[in-house]
This record gives structure tokens, C-alpha cells and sequence, in this order.
């Protein structure tokens, strides 16, 4: 007789699925009745990004580089159903710059005012951490050849806290812990795209920064997969130069990819995945379109002059 055993599971299941979901809802709520989190010290801080959005509010149309890896779209695709579960009623919608589809250019002529149709707004957010070619060139190069399109351009994802937190978490969940934020032998390698844009490196290494600062002030040494140095095996070596052995990888990379594959290969110690559908970066994508929401309209064929 298995029924009865089979019948409890599927209960045992049901509950075990119910009592997450509350647990995540209560997260979110305190005893003033204010939604948002709270800091290690105690103080609230709202959480502006879950609100319902009017129907009108101009499409976020968030963009990716694109990979053959196919793992890349997939994963993208959760992450964007996280920002349409903090924004329900926002018209979210994926592009790529190339690779993949849809690429960026597809997308914003899908959006683009035709003959008869009003003039669509849209708000291009970069899955990009820095201001590199792809945000100073191709996303303006194709948002003017979108007429009838009225686009604010958003920055792209680094630096911010947001953006930390979710690299602290995917090292934790790769084995950090708080007794490596004090140790003589542990250090962290930032590993990175790349890029032949200062502006770009520079962003990467504030990020940096503000990660050793969030654990506890371990060094973090910035590296690049490609265009720049050092790359992660020579920041690997550097560190070992220090006296730090137990070197981690963290992966500044929002989806898998030949990449962050590669330099997760050259991790001595753990690898850190991908930042992935982590919560906080969907909360920095609407963080990104909210910012842009602010700044004046710029018409389309502007952008690719600026």
C-alpha cells in the first residue's frame, strides 16, 4: 500500500511550498507596515523598485550581449521574470547586441511608432557592468535606427551596492564564509569581461573596492577575460605573491558564457557563478530604469552623436 505514503508527500510538498512562499512575504514586511529590508545595523530601507507600474509607463527593454552559450538567454530570462514580479504591469522585454536573438535593433523596431501609430517610449537598461563600446556605440547606433521611438538610455549595472551584494551572495553560496573575511590567506578575484575603454575598467575596479569592503576588506583584485589585464590567472599569481592561497573567483558576469566558464576554470579555490536571476540585480535593473525615468527624453537619432 504506497498510496497513503504518496498522498502525504505530495501534502508534506504542498505545505513545504506554502510556508516558503510566506516566509518570503513576511521578509518584506516589518512592524511599521513598511515594505523593503533591513541594514546590518538595524535601519529600514524602502524598497522603491516593488510597485505596481500604470500601463502606460514607458517599456524597459533590457539588453545583453548575447552568447552561444545557451544557457545565456535562459538565464537572462529568469532574471527578467524577477523584474516583472517586482513591477507587475511593466512591459519587459529582452535584446541582445548580437549572437542571440532577439537582437536590440529587432526589439526597438517592434516598439518604434509606424505610420498611424503613436510614438512608443522605451527605456534601454544595459546588462552591462561598464560604459564600454557596446553602451557608448552599438546601443545608440540602434536606438537610431528605431524612428518614431522616444528612449531614455539607462547606465549600466556597475558600481552600485546592489551590484556587490549580489557578488557577496554568489561567493557565499560557493563556500565564502565570514571566517574567510579575516583570514591572512583568503582572497577574491574579480573576474570581469573586459574592455578597451578606461571608463569601463574603472567602473570594474570600483567594484572592487567596494566588494573588499563588504568582506570585511579582503583584497579583491579586478581581472579581465579579455582586452585588458591583468586576466585571472596573472591575479591568481599576484595574490599568491601575497601570502594568499585561498583565493576565490567572483563572477561579474550576469549569465553563463565562455567567459565566465574560462575563468571560473582558472579558480584555485571555489568559483562563484554568475550573478544570474539573483534578486538584488533585478532590483538594480529597475533601480537603472527608475534613474532614467528622471532624465528628459533624448530623441533616438541624438543618442548616437552623444
Amino acid at each position: 500500500m504506497t498510496e497513503p505514503d504518496s498522498t502525504f508527500d505530495s501534502t508534506a510538498q504542498l505545505l513545504g511550498r506554502i510556508t516558503a512562499q510566506l516566509g518570503a512575504q513576511l521578509g518584506r514586511v516589518h512592524l511599521n507596515g513598511r515594505g523593503g529590508r533591513m541594514t546590518h545595523e538595524g535601519h529600514h530601507v524602502p524598497d522603491e523598485t516593488r510597485r505596481p507600474m500604470r500601463s502606460t509607463a514607458p517599456t524597459l527593454v533590457a539588453v545583453g550581449h548575447g552568447s552561444r552559450d545557451p544557457r545565456a538567454r535562459a538565464t537572462l530570462g529568469l532574471l527578467l521574470d524577477r523584474v516583472r514580479d517586482l513591477r507587475p504591469g511593466l512591459d519587459v522585454r529582452l535584446a541582445h547586441i548580437e549572437l542571440n536573438a532577439p537582437l536590440l535593433d529587432d526589439t526597438l523596431a517592434g516598439l518604434a511608432g509606424g505610420r498611424g501609430r503613436a510614438a512608443a517610449d522605451a527605456v534601454v537598461v544595459p546588462l552591462l557592468f561598464g560604459p564600454g563600446h557596446h553602451v557608448k556605440r552599438d546601443i545608440p547606433a540602434a536606438a537610431a535606427g528605431a524612428p518614431g521611438l522616444r528612449i531614455r538610455a539607462a547606465l549600466p549595472l556597475g558600481p552600485h551596492p546592489l551590484l556587490v551584494e549580489a557578488l557577496a551572495d554568489r561567493l557565499a553560496e560557493a563556500g565564502w564564509t565570514a571566517r574567510d573575511d579575516a583570514s591572512p590567506s583568503a582572497g577574491v578575484v574579480l573576474a570581469a569581461a573586459g574592455s578597451r575603454d578606461p571608463e569601463s575598467l574603472a567602473v570594474i575596479r570600483r567594484t572592487a573596492r567596494l566588494l573588499s569592503e563588504r568582506l570585511g576588506h579582503v583584497p579583491v583584485v579586478p581581472a579581465f577575460a579579455s582586452a585588458a589585464a591583468p586576466t585571472v590567472p596573472d591575479a591568481v599569481r599576484s595574490l599568491a605573491a601575497r601570502g594568499r592561497h585561498r583565493v576565490a573567483v567572483a563572477s561579474c558576469f550576469t549569465a553563463p558564457g565562455l567567459f565566465a566558464t574560462r575563468s571560473a576554470a582558472h579558480a584555485p579555490w571555489i568559483a562563484a557563478a554568475p550573478l544570474g536571476d539573483h534578486p538584488a540585480l533585478a532590483r538594480l535593473i529597475l533601480h537603472r530604469y527608475d534613474e532614467a525615468l528622471r532624465r528628459p527624453v533624448v530623441p533616438a537619432r541624438a543618442l548616437a552623436t552623444a
